[in-house]
């Protein structure tokens, strides 16, 4: 009895051993196909983070790599990743071979948990559906005038005020003004949306869970994309430890509130609102995919624009010159007794209109977007592309290109967009900011109006100064780019 059990054990033991020797031999044989072991400058920079020695951010390792590159296109092979930065590349992407770069299933795989079957993470008919129903929506008039209600509104019944409490007469008050523009166009994007007001914006500051939540599911979501063995967040996720812990728990209150946005709306009923989500419940009955597009909502109207306002703000605070100009321009426009400019008034300010481009080309709020390649395929530029590996375009570093700005694309020069006083629009594939051709941004018009009515509405009533002016900016981990650590900046009532 006793040998019995001893040659038990013994061939539990060997099996276990056999076990874990072929699983460290296929992950080895995994890792060798994927080229995670490469040990190429660039990918063990990218493994060991060397790269952070010289530069704050890998945006700016990534620019500084596409910059040496005579195509403006890099390989990061640990990722399985093409990154360019070249106009013509871009061009073939998203347009000449649309279909063959989808957002693909795994980038559906990273931030599927967040954004479900929402339009940002979707292709094929369902994306097409999507996109449809908003485009019709979007496009008309009268949802155009009703978002314009909306960000006037809380400009002067939120924004403005707030700010005016901050701003203490021959004193400075310092504010973190991301944090303002996040509660700011939360507010906005939820009353737009879904026609609710969670008064993020108060004097109080208060907490919303929500918000915290989607902040937190956001920001370990695309944690997940810079992992160069994805095998390593879907252990975590099945064995349900550590930050995939963090995130199944931050997506279920995610749901749990965006499920509450929907049974209310059912409640109150949505056939006569105004609000996007009741005009999607109109065409969708499934409370799954309602909840998705809820989540995509605040996605596109919430970090975009709160990023873009930061930065924006960061680059006029380097540049009085601008703000100078800005002001200047719209005394033409603006009677000194009018507290808010009208949306006519708005288009005739081409110099404003300019300044934000300007800012975006140097910032934008999505500094980067990925496909994968359906086939093999060969860009533009000479550069093969394999089946079923990640092909990403990098506004971020296109901004900061002498090939496609000249030398001085460091340069914050709104004068750039203009032709004699008249704004003149660039090639998309050279600024694709609000991405190009098919999936080009259906709200781009919308948030360039609500952008340059926060703008115009602060530098008309306050004078401002950062607090740290020559620290370098640093962007937080997340699907869109948010300062470390805010923006602080000192008021002043003008």
């Amino acid at each position: 009895m006793e040998s019995l059990l001893q040659t038990r054990a013994c061939f539990v033991f060997f099996s276990l051993v056999l076990t874990l020797y072929l699983f460290i031999f296929f992950l080895l044989l995994h890792l060798r196909r994927k080229k995670v072991l490469c040990n190429c400058e660039i990918c063990y920079a990218y493994l060991s983070s060397s790269w952070s020695k010289d530069f704050n951010n890998l945006c700016d390792w990534y620019t500084h790599l596409l910059q040496k590159s005579p195509s403006q296109t890099i390989r990061i092979h640990v990722l399985d990743n093409t990154i360019t930065a070249n106009p013509e590349n871009v061009q073939h992407i998203l347009k000449s071979r649309f279909e063959n770069y989808p957002k693909g299933k795994p980038f559906s795989m990273i931030v599927g948990d967040l954004l479900g079957k929402g339009i940002f993470n979707v292709d094929g008919e369902l994306w097409h559906f999507q996109r449809k129903v908003a485009s019709s929506e979007l496009a008309s008039f009268s949802i155009r005038t009703y978002a314009f209600e909306i960000v006037t509104n809380e400009i002067k019944s939120r924004l403005l005020p707030f700010l005016s409490s901050i701003a203490v007469k021959d004193s400075s008050n310092v504010v973190d003004l991301q944090e303002v523009f996040r509660r700011f166009s939360f507010d906005n994007i939820c009353k737009f949306s879904f026609g609710l007001d969670p008064c993020y914006l108060e004097s109080s500051l208060p907490i919303s869970v929500f918000a915290n939540s989607f902040d937190l599911a956001s920001k370990l979501s695309a944690e997940r994309a810079m992992v160069a063995l994805p095998l390593v967040w879907k252990i975590k996720r099945l064995l349900n430890v550590g930050t995939e812990k963090k995130l199944k728990q931050a997506i279920k209150t995610l749901n749990i509130l965006a499920m509450e946005v929907i049974m209310r709306k059912r409640k109150l009923g949505f056939s006569t609102q105004k609000d996007l989500l009741s005009r999607f419940m109109t065409c969708i009955n499934d409370d799954n995919h309602l909840r998705d597009i809820v989540i995509s909502f605040i996605l596109a109207g919430r970090d975009t624009m709160a990023s873009a306002l930061t930065t924006f703000f960061l680059l006029v605070a380097h540049h009085p010159q601008v703000m100078l100009k800005i002001r200047d321009e719209s005394e033409k426009f603006i009677p000194p007794n009018q507290d808010l400019a009208s949306y006519n008034q708005i288009r005739e300010m081409h110099y404003l209109h300019a300044a934000v481009y300007e800012s975006m080309r140097l910032y934008p709020p999505v500094q980067f977007d990925s496909k994968f390649a359906l086939n093999d395929d060969v860009l533009a530029d000479g550069m093969f592309v394999k089946k079923g590996t990640r092909v990403t375009y990098h506004p971020y570093a296109m901004g900061r290109m002498e090939k496609i700005w000249g030398q001085n694309c460091m340069e914050f020069r709104p004068e750039r967009w203009l032709n004699c006083g008249t704004f003149c629009p660039q090639c998309p594939y050279k600024y694709p900011v609000f991405q190009a051709g098919s999936r080009v941004c259906l709200g781009k018009e919308l948030a360039l109006v609500e952008m340059k009515m926060v703008a115009l509405s602060v530098l008309r009533k306050f004078d401002f100064e950062l607090v740290s002016p020559g620290a370098a900016p640093q962007f937080d981990p997340g699907l869109t780019a948010m300062l470390r650590g805010g923006l602080q900046v000192g008021f002043k009532n003008r």
